[in-house]
């Protein structure tokens, strides 16, 4: 989605002044345009901020420095809204822990700041300047993972004898009803997702991880394909060497949260995890894959 946003600049261009009928001069604002996206299999905010070099009435190539400099230090006032509008768990954007003073500005700028970016270049038309940035949802994940200790894990009073597995994955691709609602939804990705069981019992959140291990984050997203493969594992090299060879698979039976962020699982498979202390370990470990439509996986902001 593009956002074209006039920002008050507090100088003016000689050639961009004008006079008004008062006599006064007036001020071309430069307009300042935001494309920006999220890719949640590689965890990643995606912008590119341009300005428009006529609304600046910026003349090349004298003005290209200029408008290399205006740019650049507009990105931290465009970029504020996208992050503030990612989704932090099921009922929470980062705007609304802001709101809730969880957050504060200084915090917001600290999340915002690019992993990377390319330089400055022209666009083929050669009427803006643009810049291109990524910013780490796994940095902000870290960020916002504070607790210092793991809480406990509720252990089943009936446990069964279960397997050790060497990762959970979850597949929710599809549309799932939405526990409490008429309506159904594909699962929607967050930085912090819990799982539910078919009984609604809590089975795993960002508490009950272990914080120090887990500082570049507690979810792994990927599509289909990357769990279907013609291996002997049935997965790519990758998800082989984040989930192990012997995984616990698990189909999602429907999605909970005012945002349907959160899968929930047949309460048997939930059995299977909580029984034994190493599946136990994956929780703590985040060990957890969560397989959802690429429609959610990478999406406009």
């Amino acid at each position: 989605m593009k956002r074209l946003v006039l920002l008050p600049l507090f100088f003016c261009f000689a050639q961009g002044a004008g006079q008004s009928a008062n006599g006064q001069t007036a001020v071309r604002l430069p307009a300042f345009d935001i494309k920006s996206s999220v890719n949640w299999i590689d965890m990643e905010i995606r912008a590119q901020t341009a300005l428009n070099l006529a609304s600046a009435n910026i003349k090349l190539p004298a003005g290209r420095g200029l408008a290399q400099k205006l740019v650049e230090d507009e990105y931290l006032r465009l970029i504020r809204p996208v992050v503030l509008n990612i989704q932090v768990d099921s009922s929470h954007t980062v705007a609304d822990l802001l709101s809730d003073r969880e957050l504060s500005l200084a915090d917001i700028e600290g999340l915002s700041r690019p992993a990377s970016k390319m330089p400055p270049a022209l666009s083929k038309d050669m009427g803006f300047m643009q810049v291109s940035y990524t910013v780490s949802l796994k940095a902000m994940s870290g960020t916002l993972l504070r607790h210092t200790r793991p809480s406990p894990i509720r252990r089943p009073l009936s446990p069964v004898n279960a397997p050790v597995y060497t990762g959970i994955i979850i597949i929710a691709t599809g549309s799932f009803p939405i526990h409490g609602r008429n309506t159904a939804s594909l699962v929607q990705p967050c930085i912090f997702p819990k799982i539910w069981d078919t009984d609604m019992n809590l089975i795993y959140e960002r508490s009950m991880t272990e914080p120090d291990k887990n500082k570049n984050g507690i979810v792994k997203y990927v599509p289909e394909e990357a769990v279907f493969r013609p291996t002997p594992s049935g997965m790519d090299a990758g998800m082989e060497a984040f989930a192990g060879k012997n995984p616990l698979r698990i189909i999602a039976r429907g999605v909970f949260g005012t945002n349907p962020t959160d899968p929930i699982i047949d309460k048997n498979d939930a059995l299977l995890i909580l029984s034994s202390d190493e599946n136990i370990n994956l929780l703590r470990q985040a060990r957890i894959v969560f397989v959802l439509d690429p429609a959610a996986l990478n999406a406009s902001l």
